[in-house]
């Protein structure tokens, strides 16, 4: 294990006398109690902070007295919500994996709206950079390893100039988990990650044609041997419970009707065929249809089911605004109606969700848990970062989020789950050797160069710059003096005091809430 240059009891004494009160209170418990913040806006919601034993009962009833109307109406600066640096870096670590100080600072000098149709609707990629990205991946393919795949799209989360493209990818990465273990052939994971970037932030219905005949995921659900002699009905239940319409939401009879749809939808030299001779030609009858239904028809009528939107909208915004409580139906039916008026575009829906009230929000801002991708992708972007990839993905599988290898078809639970005992610890640790790495470089320089490169000429200014591009919630002068003071005493060459006072400032409490 690594030893952090400053130790658990250095950290423990910082985080209790200075933020957490007793230490018979667990940093996971400060966590858990950051969900719940008592709101300053004008709706009238209270919120008790202090009956943590409450805070789901809380969160849900709070969630119910928030107007949805009010929700999803565009945000407008106000005295009480003014546009400025912090609501200018949450749109970044949300909709991306955060940005330099120069950006941030070009962002606060345009309009909310303004920027988040910048963001949403961005240009594609340069030529050279989708040219440079190809090449990574194929050389990745051509070792068979499904990690240096995932090297290779950390890289890419890093680098993009089309942040929400990679971060929505992520998201369904994630909603269509495929494991690579089962697959065992990288040229389909690499495949199926070219099929979800593809359609990121385009149709929906398109993906969902797509995914159903994608070969990774015809290997991963065992829909490849649907026969309809043997029907498998794998996928036909995944297709409606984690893709498309949520649990209870059909019947066991839906899904062995269903099933029958795919039956002859098989994999040969790595892509998808229909072998007709397998294909069970007889009418099936589910979802409130009967027919000679295609798997294409198939398909098509799960999606026109009235709760698809609405499931769909509630993983957006668990995604891109808040953890918990799920949101409730009534809270997203104006996104809901929006994805059906818009056939299920989801770039038009992320463009009302992402310029928001709710999510400029104080129940959205610091509100969910950062993810081990987002911890070391937004670390090293918005310092203007690079590093071993191959270091990165190993940490990411070290704390649970190895890249193509969910722990199973319901991909990651996320939020709090990421948060334990070892994972904080796991956590500290690896941006520790991330500083530390040889082929660590910020600004393509040292810690040192780079500070000066941005005039930041004390660790007192480099600590107020960390505060406000990496912090969600506010770290007090107290905690921050501490940490520099620290960092002074335990270093005398620079450079090792930089790393110090970033590895520190990164294992607190506070800089795993996004």
């Amino acid at each position: 294990m690594t030893v952090p240059p400053v130790s658990k009891q250095k950290l423990r004494l910082i985080y209790y006398s200075k933020e957490l009160g007793s230490p018979n209170n667990s940093l996971c418990d400060w966590i858990n109690r950051k969900t719940i913040s008592s709101s300053r806006l004008n709706f009238g919601l209270k919120i008790n902070k202090h009956h943590d034993h409450r805070h789901r009962e809380v969160l849900v009833m709070s969630q119910k007295q928030i107007d949805p109307n009010w929700a999803w109406r565009p945000y407008a600066p106000s005295t009480d919500q003014p546009w400025n640096l912090q609501r200018v870096t949450h749109l970044y670590r949300r909709l991306g994996f955060g940005t330099d100080w120069e950006t941030l600072n070009a962002g606060l000098s345009i309009t909310p709206d303004q920027l988040v149709n910048d963001l949403v609707f961005a240009s594609p990629e340069s030529e050279s950079f989708q040219i440079e990205m190809k090449a990574m991946s194929r050389a990745m393919v051509a070792t068979g390893n499904p990690h240096g795949l995932a090297s290779a799209w950390l890289y890419r989360m890093i680098n993009t100039t089309n942040q929400l493209q990679e971060k929505t990818t992520l998201f369904w990465h994630g909603h269509f988990a495929t494991g690579a273990q089962k697959v065992q052939d990288v040229f389909m994971m690499q495949q199926q990650n070219e099929l979800l970037r593809k359609h990121a932030l385009g149709d929906f219905n398109e993906m969902v044609q797509g995914i159903s005949k994608d070969p990774a995921m015809l290997l991963y659900l065992d829909s490849a041997t649907n026969r309809k002699t043997h029907p498998n009905e794998n996928y036909a239940r995944e297709l409606m419970e984690l893709f498309c319409l949520g649990e209870g939401n059909y019947t066991e009879q839906d899904i062995r009707e269903l099933a029958k749809c795919f039956t002859g939808w098989e994999v040969r030299s790595r892509r998808f065929r229909f072998n007709k001779y397998q294909f069970d030609t007889g009418a099936k009858s589910f979802l409130g249809t009967t027919g000679e239904l295609t798997g294409e028809q198939a398909v098509s009528h799960v999606l026109s089911q009235p709760t698809a939107p609405i499931f769909i909208a509630q993983k957006l915004v668990r995604f891109f605004v808040m953890d918990e409580p799920q949101p409730s139906a009534e809270l997203v039916a104006p996104l809901a109606q929006q994805l059906r008026e818009d056939n299920f575009n989801v770039a038009k829906t992320l463009k009302v969700i992402l310029g928001s009230n709710l999510f400029f929000s104080d129940l959205a801002i610091g509100m969910k848990v950062r993810s081990p991708v987002e911890l070391v992708t937004t670390l090293l972007r918005s310092l203007n970062g690079t590093s071993s990839m191959d270091l990165l993905t190993a940490g990411l599988h070290d704390l649970g989020h190895s890249i193509f290898f969910p722990p199973s078809v319901k991909g990651w639970d996320g939020g709090r789950t990421w948060i334990n005992s070892s994972t904080l610890l796991g956590r500290a640790n690896l941006v520790y050797r991330v500083l530390r790495n040889e082929k660590t470089q910020f600004g393509g320089g040292t810690l040192t160069e780079y500070a000066s490169k941005q005039e930041l000429s004390s660790l007192t200014d480099v600590a107020d710059r960390l505060i406000q591009q990496l912090f969600a919630v506010p770290i007090s002068n107290d905690i921050r003096d501490e940490i520099v003071s620290s960092s002074t005493e335990q270093f005398s060459q620079r450079e090792e005091q930089l790393r110090s006072l970033i590895h520190t400032f990164t294992s607190l409490p506070q800089f795993q809430l996004s």
